[in-house]
């Protein structure tokens, strides 16, 4: 010990050969650059004479980036929001999707989202535009929701009049040989097949819940592809369907990185006065349907048993989703409906805790903490342009699927009840906080820009969306909560289902005071 004391002296003092070198050598260089011998006893916080003075980036009240629209003499509609960086996300938004498939063959706008990108009327191949992409540093992608198809691509800025090019030519020049469309319907078929082997029911569910909320009509109508419908898609049913719908006063042209100026350039260039594929003529069959709420069930009677095997399998599990009807997102009652989402929460029996993991949301300190039986409970909310959809995504073994029906509906009930500030701010915050982390990232910009310019020819900016959810009060939540329960319910259910209670009985539950379903008395047992 005495020995380890005298060796940390001797560094200290530098009397051992370390602290000779560190004194010839090191003290004169050590003092001139720390003490700054070009500028003598300047404090850190005053300017260094002789050095130019900074600029830094200002905002006003407006704020610099807001969005900037201009419409083109053929309806169509350019956005627009600069942020810095080298690249750029540029897309095309086209009011389109399975709800207008009324009159159609359904599944047209799945078909559409997997012939995305292929051959062109410049463009040979799906290759040959992933080619002309990498030149520039850049990804491609197309999705489809029940009411819009996004064509976007995100690319070095300085390509910008490449990437309007090529959108414009796979949006209104798509060739859809014969080789393209049979590849699609593999791919098609593939994509029915896994969804419905997935261990995660989740999109299948969701699928369900519309079809029973909207029976037949416009959200309701199937998003997937019916697999009888495979093999009866060709290029004249998909050019009668894009004749009417892919119009220039139906699409925006959205990006983000990149100025406005150019990017309206550029689309007078590509999109205004171009013939498309399929013809110029005038659309005749518009859909205009507005969403008419129906509720319902749908039921499906499927072996849960064996969806995952292995040395340890997934358990047999009955799924179970039950929705109310709530607002569209042009209503005020949206931000509410989505503070309330927010406060309900909930996800699997297993998930990760920590801060901003929902962990104190209602779903799991009054479901999954106090039933350990139950894997999963989660709320959703979908919101269109004339209506909307709150649900409860509920899983369990399928001998408890009455009792976890019942503490659902009780909590549905509750939603109306009293709402706790505490808890009504932790929602608010954790939503504002989403939001914003969101719009971090440049394609989630984009996407918000160029949904919101499509559905209201402008754009709320996030500090506007802020100042809503702070306005929420608990007598909002119990308002929206109160009239949503006065409407039927929609529910999917899948697996084993002989423990299902009645749609009568789930009806009767919601409408009663404590969210209790009536007793079911049986002879024998």
């Amino acid at each position: 010990m005495a020995a380890v004391v005298l060796a940390a002296a001797r560094l200290l003092r530098g009397s051992g050969s370390w602290g000779r070198s560190r004194l010839r050598f090191g003290d004169p260089a050590y003092r001139r650059f720390s003490s700054g011998g070009a500028y003598p006893n300047i404090p850190l916080s005053s300017p260094l004479p002789g050095v130019p003075k900074p600029v830094f980036a200002t905002v006003d009240g407006q704020e610099k980036f807001e969005t900037k629209i201009t419409t083109l003499d053929n309806g169509l509609r350019v956005a627009s929001q600069n942020k810095f960086g080298q690249f750029c996300t540029v897309g095309i938004l086209i009011n389109s999707g399975s709800r207008y498939e009324a009159k159609y063959l359904s599944g047209i706008a799945h078909f559409l989202e997997k012939l995305a990108f292929s051959s062109t009327d410049r463009f040979d191949s799906k290759d040959e535009i992933l080619l002309a992409l990498e030149k520039h540093g850049g990804i491609c992608d197309c999705q489809t929701s029940r009411d819009t198809t996004m064509y976007a691509v995100s690319a070095d800025s300085k390509g910008l009049d490449t990437v309007v090019g090529l959108l414009a030519d796979v949006v209104l020049h798509p060739r859809l040989t014969d080789e393209e469309i049979e590849m699609t319907r593999m791919a098609v078929q593939f994509e029915l097949e896994d969804l419905n082997m997935r261990p995660d029911p989740e999109p299948l569910l969701t699928e369900m819940l519309h079809e029973a909320a909207y029976r037949e009509n416009t959200v309701g109508l199937h998003r997937f592809c019916p697999a009888e419908n495979i093999g009866k898609m060709d290029r004249e049913v998909l050019h009668s369907y894009l004749r009417n719908y892919y119009t220039p006063d139906r699409m925006v042209l959205a990006g983000v990185g990149v100025e406005h100026a150019q990017l309206v350039e550029c689309a007078r260039k590509y999109l205004l006065g171009t013939c498309p594929a399929w013809g110029a003529g005038a659309p005749v069959h518009v859909d205009r349907s507005v969403a008419q709420y129906t509720g319902g069930i749908v039921k499906l009677e499927r072996d849960m048993s064996n969806v995952s095997l292995g040395p340890t399998p997934f358990p047999e599990l009955t799924h179970i989703m039950i929705g109310l009807e709530s607002c569209s997102f042009l209503e005020g009652d949206f931000i509410p409906f989505a503070v309330l989402n927010m406060m309900m929460g909930g996800g699997g029996s297993f998930s990760a805790g920590g801060p901003g993991k929902g962990m104190f949301t209602r779903l799991y300190l009054n479901v999954l903490n106090r039933h350990h039986w139950m894997y999963n409970a989660t709320s959703y909310h979908h919101s269109y342009e004339d209506t909307g959809l709150l649900c409860i995504h509920a899983s369990a073994d399928p001998r408890q699927v009455r009792e976890m029906v019942e503490i659902i509906t009780r909590e549905f009930v509750l939603m109306a009840g009293t709402v706790d500030v505490v808890e009504l701010e932790r929602a608010k915050t954790q939503l504002t906080s989403m939001l914003m982390m969101n719009l971090e990232a440049r394609p989630v910009i984009f996407e918000d820009v160029g949904r919101q310019v499509l559905a209201t020819r402008s754009r709320k900016l996030p500090h506007e969306l802020c100042t809503l959810i702070r306005n929420v009060k608990p007598e909002d939540i119990k308002r929206v909560a109160s009239k949503m329960l006065r409407g039927k319910p929609a529910v999917a259910a899948l697996g084993d289902l002989s423990e299902l209670p009645a749609y009568e009985h789930v009806q009767t539950a919601l409408a009663s005071r404590d969210g209790r379903l009536p007793r079911a008395y049986r002879l024998f047992r």
